[in-house]
């Protein structure tokens, strides 16, 4: 809603505030007059493609702080020094940070959750300073400050023609109850409150206050299912009727359930002019929730559509969150997400964590680019609107890129993100290079150390700017559909694809764009084909440095090089003469027939006369061998495989010779053979900590408690290569995790042979390596993470160097087995693996290393001190003769 017509409508009340409310409204009444007429007499909303929007995320509590009287609301829940509580950000923070938001060139603003919170669960020892906690959906909470400051922060987005999303929750509220002894189809037996809940014991907004069963009439009001929390993910009823974490769960399917949150939600679209809502938790909610929540007739809270319309916004839009991410060249998280969208009058868009997913395993992880161009195609084939589906790298809930991977890497997945389908969502700080999940961007908030991060020259602000505003400037980023051109299909390398726009909308709408991302650590090959005959590639954007000009062949090939982590965008400019007619030279050939002598690969070809050659394998330039023909002309040549653990990996070989001579491509496969090097087992129940005294985290779903209990360990060799399989007390998938399994953390160093260098710190394990040893190559990793890394920088707090490629995982829940391969490349190809020590830690991870403390609870481990106690709940050593 225009910031005028609100101002009238709150005329009333207006007159009757005090005279700093009256203050503040007045400068926003100035800042929509400031803006310009024009805008209210074309909202922004009218004309507001969300193909085309940019939508920064900022957590209210960890953003900025610009009111510190509401910060301590004498519930002993306000203290920076601790992450489980609150920091002191608000919402007229956001408000004063709006220049620095605006110049990375996004286009609207993304807000966790403004609403009145459970400020602290004693029995979860944690606050609800993040806004998912909620007590009352129709208040804002007095941490954030006031309804005025919400809508003071309204009308300034409206000024800069910015689009405003708030976060909420429909799934469930805080964790206000808790069972003992649940029994299904008896909702009161066991039934308590929660201990310790501040400031209140019970929501404070009618229904959801009705939360006794012991109650015959709240009982029969059936607000809530009344149930225990999932102990498995995969169980559809738990899905959509448990508790997710413990928090109360909601029965969306009442009607006194619906009625209340769409008036909830709907009221501050009137309020405060709100463009979308993302829905938190769709996934646990059932998809005929959304026909009724967006289109709803009810005259006395009608579905939120409708309210968005009737203020003069019928481009609102929704989106809802499915954490579930698929592993690679899988789809089915992907089909089960579209499933919430299919349904008629249901909600239109969802996140697109299996694409965030495969941003991480490509860019960070080190696997094939061919990974992302299956999931680009399927994304395009699967979903029917993919292109108003939100995409993302970093956000509240899962590990900071850069926790995992270097700049170099962030950058090539923002650029790569930029220029996809998908609406982009870029999270507060990454952009200053933030590595923690949920550090404060202001001075005096958590983690921050002691000083304001809102600096516009640091280099990574920049560099999102500049891929921003690209976007903005071409619709075809935006809009089209890619085309894939190349990827490689073995380890990092080059991937590459083309968007065209549409020439009917525009002399820059018609662009014929191609992206390039070189994800290797060193330079590859580029071999690029489907461009028009001589046509000239001219960069619009690099990552780093100036982008070359590059040539297509009278065949429409490209061949070139792109240096390490190298990327960009280019524009293709068709040839204006005659492209070249093909009289050049013989080009090499690659004789078909491939063959494995002693695990290597026997190559064979011929070459052009009088010209050597070079053999490339899967575009690793510094790794290609020279070719010399004989009298012949025939060339032969022996391939090392020992960094191809993957038998379903497709690599790639190409003869190179002269100037722009190339043979075609061939493919193939490698099934490596594995030696058993060494084993040895673990005891029984000793995951307790060193000194015996740790306990599990009390939340059910750790079920037989034995999922960090290491029982043995075997370790494999192929040339260079190293496999680590581990054997566990039980290998749990409750919460659905991408690496297929949860409830663990492991933590593997290796000591490489005949290596003095390295590092003894275990970081942020609070420990050191047994005996003085040394490591140079570590693992560490949970269900939804892998990161390797080098010594490199590596000390108690930091990871070291991030290292690609990193480890390959499988699982084998029957057997309890989790397997780890490391290729040949990531030990620094050693001849063989004699002299290797391994020790295997295990411990947990939530958006870091899980909390210990001497009592524990439901989501933290007991027995110990985490600022000072080791954080090794089992651990094994082996050696390899």
């Amino acid at each position: 809603m225009p910031a005028f017509t609100r101002f009238v409508k709150n005329a009333p009340r207006f007159r009757m505030a005090p005279r700093s409310q009256r203050a503040r409204w007045g400068w926003a009444l100035v800042t929509w007059l400031l803006a310009g007429a024009a805008a209210a007499e074309t909202p922004k909303t009218q004309s507001v493609d969300w193909r085309d929007q940019v939508l920064y995320f900022a957590m209210i509590d960890r953003f900025a702080d610009g009111d510190t009287s509401n910060n301590d609301q004498n519930a002993g829940v306000f203290d920076p020094a601790d992450g489980s509580k609150y920091s002191g950000g608000d919402l007229r923070g956001i408000t004063q940070r709006l220049d620095y938001i605006e110049g990375l060139g996004v286009t609207g603003l993304w807000i966790t959750p403004p609403v009145a919170n459970q400020w602290w669960d004693e029995e979860a020892r944690f606050s609800g300073y993040h806004g998912y906690w909620a007590s009352d959906f129709s208040a804002v909470d007095a941490h954030y400050g006031t309804l005025d400051d919400y809508v003071a922060l309204g009308q300034a987005l409206d000024g800069r023609r910015m689009t405003l999303v708030q976060d909420i929750v429909v799934n469930h509220m805080g964790n206000f109850f808790a069972y003992d002894d649940w029994r299904e189809g008896e909702p009161a037996h066991s039934w308590r409150r929660t201990r310790g809940s501040r400031p209140m014991d019970r929501p404070t907004q009618w229904p959801f206050s009705q939360n006794d069963p012991n109650d015959p009439a709240q009982r029969a009001l059936s607000v809530y299912h009344w149930t225990p929390p999932v102990r498995d993910y995969t169980n559809k009823v738990q899905e959509l009727t448990f508790q997710m974490a413990g928090l109360d769960d909601l029965d969306t399917s009442s009607p006194v359930v619906r009625r209340a949150l769409r008036k909830s939600f709907g009221d501050w679209i009137t309020k405060v002019g709100v463009d979308g809502f993302r829905v938190d938790t769709a996934f646990y909610v059932e998809s005929e929730f959304f026909p009724d929540f967006q289109h709803s007739e009810d005259p006395e809270a009608p579905g939120v559509l409708r309210v968005a319309a009737a203020q003069g916004n019928p481009r609102f839009h929704l989106f809802g969150e499915g954490f579930g991410i698929d592993k690679p060249f899988e789809d089915v998280q992907m089909r089960k997400i579209d499933a919430y969208q299919r349904v008629e009058g249901g909600i239109p868009a969802m996140i697109q964590f299996p694409m965030y997913g495969t941003f991480g395993d490509v860019f960070a992880r080190g696997h094939a680019p061919a990974e992302l161009a299956w999931r680009i195609e399927r994304t395009l084939a699967v979903h029917a609107d993919p292109w108003r589906m939100p995409t993302f790298i970093d956000n509240h809930d899962v590990d900071r890129f850069l926790a995992g991977a270097g700049e170099p890497a962030l950058k090539q997945a923002l650029l790569a993100m930029l220029t996809l389908p998908g609406i982009p969502v870029l999270y507060y700080g990454t952009e200053q290079g933030f590595r923690a999940q949920r550090d404060a961007m202001f001075a005096t908030g958590f983690g921050s150390g002691g000083r304001d991060h809102f600096d516009t020259a640091h280099p990574l602000y920049r560099q999102i700017a500049a891929m921003v505003n690209l976007r903005r400037a071409h619709p075809a980023l935006s809009r089209a559909r890619p085309e894939i051109l190349a990827a490689d299909g073995a380890g990092p390398g080059v991937v590459a694809w083309a968007m065209q726009g549409d020439a009917e909308a525009g002399s820059t709408d018609g662009d014929r764009l191609v992206v390039m991302l070189n994800t290797a650590e060193d330079r590859r090959l580029l071999d690029l084909d489907g461009l028009p005959a001589g046509a000239r590639l001219v960069p619009l954007l690099a990552l780093d440095g100036e982008g070359p000009v590059l040539q297509a062949g009278a065949d429409g090939r490209v061949l070139g090089e792109l240096p390490a982590r190298a990327g960009g965008v280019w524009r293709v400019e068709l040839a204006p003469h005659k492209a070249p007619t093909a009289s050049t030279p013989t080009a090499p050939t690659l004789d078909p027939v491939l063959a494995v002598a002693d695990g290597d690969l026997v190559l064979t070809g011929t070459l052009p006369p009088g010209l050597d050659g070079l053999l490339v394998v899967d575009g690793d330039l510094r790794r290609a061998q020279r070719l010399i023909a004989d009298a012949e002309g025939r060339w032969r040549e022996t391939v090392p495989t020992d960094d191809f653990i993957d038998p379903k990996a497709t690599h790639r070989v190409v003869v190179l010779a002269g100037d722009g001579l190339a043979s075609p491509g061939q493919t193939f496969r490698v099934e490596r053979d594995w030696a058993l090097l060494a084993e040895a087992t673990d005891p029984e129940g000793d995951d307790a900590g060193p000194e015996g005294r740790y306990r599990y985290p009390t939340d059910p779903s750790y079920a037989d408690e034995a999922s960090m209990d290491l029982r043995g360990m075997r370790v494999f060799g192929s040339g260079g290569a190293l496999a680590i399989e581990l054997t566990m007390g039980e290998v749990l998938d409750s919460w659905n995790p991408a690496n297929g399994f949860d409830h663990v953390a492991f933590s593997i160093f290796l000591s490489l042979p005949g290596r003095s260098d390295g590092a003894t710190a275990m970081p942020g394990q609070n420990a050191a390596l047994p005996e003085g040893r040394r490591w140079q190559v570590r693992l560490r990793t949970h269900g939804w993470s892998n990161a390797a890394f080098t010594a490199e920088g590596a000390d108690a707090d930091r990871d070291g160097t991030p290292l690609v490629p990193g480890a390959r995982i499988a699982v084998d829940q029957a057997r309890k087995l989790v397997r780890f391969e490391f290729p040949a490349a990531a030990l620094g190809h050693p001849a063989d693996l004699s002299g290797l020590v391994v020790h295997a830690t295990t411990w947990d991870w939530d958006g870091g290393w899980r909390g210990l403390t001497p009592e524990g609870g439901g989501h933290t481990m007991g027995g110990g001190d985490g600022a000072s106690d080791p954080r090794v709940m089992d651990a094994m050593t082996m050696s390899v003769d």
